[in-house]
């Protein structure tokens, strides 16, 4: 649920840490969701029957004005069916959505490109459900971050083993040039950055290299080009719907580093290549 101010925040929830009032003062608003046990007021529509619920204060101008003129709080998913790539423009939306809702407010695209980054906070430890724009770094500052490893039961979005998957059969590599695709296939590749060894069928062949490639692909996309995770996530879940329209037989994506916001694109891609 959506906050229009963190005064709201007592009509749904019980608050009862230090380090969740700490967290909120610090990342709200912005992509920080913080899952609190719920008050009676909340329908358990909203939460699936949990006894939990999950809130945030979105900092996107025109989201928030929404929220503020409404003035209660306000359940609002994404925008898109269930387990499928995350929309990340309006188009994406109208591609996801279309006929199926009557109207879509265009804010323009995401800052942060992934969904925010989900936490609980019990006996002052702060447990990560899903990772995000808000890194384990920047989170250890409050309080012991650890990652919520259990999956027997699903207590926050993003949590489902399968999910953000293309339609095409997506495969997680750890070194994209040791891939040797198929010359009969159409296999599209998604990496951070330009591969040493790897022809980019976008750009004029080298002269050195050979007739046929093994390392070739029908097309490329990357992240960065100057490796930064920030633009990588931004550019994600683009990118990804980008190559599923693209008719491949397989979406080879290499991971990135496992470092700040890198770790939350390799959760990303471990659950959209999850069959």
């Amino acid at each position: 649920m959506h906050l229009p101010s963190g005064e709201a925040l007592d009509e749904i929830a019980i608050v009862e840490s230090q380090v969740a009032h700490k967290l909120m003062e610090k990342f709200w608003p912005g992509p920080l969701t913080i899952i609190f046990l719920k008050r009676e007021i909340v329908p358990d529509i909203v939460t699936a029957g949990l006894e939990t619920v999950a809130v945030r204060m979105s900092a996107h101008p025109i989201f928030r004005e929404v929220v503020r003129k409404l003035n209660r709080p306000l359940a609002a998913p994404s925008a898109n069916r269930f387990g499928r790539i995350s929309p990340t423009t309006a188009q994406h939306v109208c591609d996801e959505l279309s006929g199926r809702i009557p109207l879509i407010v265009d804010g323009g695209a995401t800052e942060h490109g992934i969904e925010s980054t989900i936490v609980q906070v019990e006996n002052g430890m702060i447990e990560v459900f899903r990772r995000g724009p808000i890194t384990d770094e920047m989170l250890r500052p409050f309080g012991e971050v650890r990652e919520q490893t259990s999956s027997a039961t699903i207590s926050a979005p993003g949590q489902l083993p399968t999910h953000y998957a293309p339609r095409t059969k997506l495969i997680v590599v750890d070194d994209l040039k040791n891939f040797s695709p198929p010359a009969e296939k159409q296999i599209g590749a998604l990496c951070l950055r330009p591969v040493a060894g790897v022809v980019d069928p976008g750009l004029p062949r080298p002269a050195t290299a050979a007739t046929k490639a093994p390392a070739d692909f029908a097309t490329m996309r990357y992240l960065s080009k100057r490796g930064d995770l920030r633009e990588a996530a931004a550019n994600f879940f683009r990118m990804l719907r980008e190559l599923d329209a693209e008719n491949l037989d397989l979406i080879v994506a290499e991971r990135v580093p496992e470092e700040g916001i890198g770790a939350a694109i390799n959760d990303r891609l471990r659950r959209a290549a999850t069959n």
